[in-house]
């Protein structure tokens, strides 16, 4: 019970000094001076925003498609367009999560 105090309280002394030592990325500038990981981010929601309209156009057209078909008909092209917009929704989803 004591050996368990002691770990306790070496391990609250010593958090902050293990903090200092958590990994730290260099920050790599673009030879215009510029953060390459800002640059990234930024090309990055520039394509996540034309993702996001084309799933949006793509979204309607099914919805239209849907709308206009019968409830038990889907067609070929309607199917293709669900794995499109699944495609998108799961590359924008993994582009937020990178940083």
């Amino acid at each position: 019970m004591r050996n368990l105090a002691r770990f306790a309280l070496l391990l609250a002394l010593a958090s902050p000094a293990l903090a200092q030592f958590e990994r730290q990325e260099p920050e790599f500038k673009l030879p215009s001076g510029k953060s390459q990981k800002e640059e990234i981010l930024k090309a990055d929601y520039e394509q996540s925003l034309r993702d996001a309209e084309r799933l949006v156009r793509l979204s309607e057209e099914f919805k239209a498609e849907l709308e206009k078909q019968g409830r038990h008909v889907l067609s070929v092209g309607s199917l293709r367009k669900i794995e499109e917009i699944e495609r998108l929704a799961r590359r924008i989803r993994s582009r937020l999560r990178r940083f």
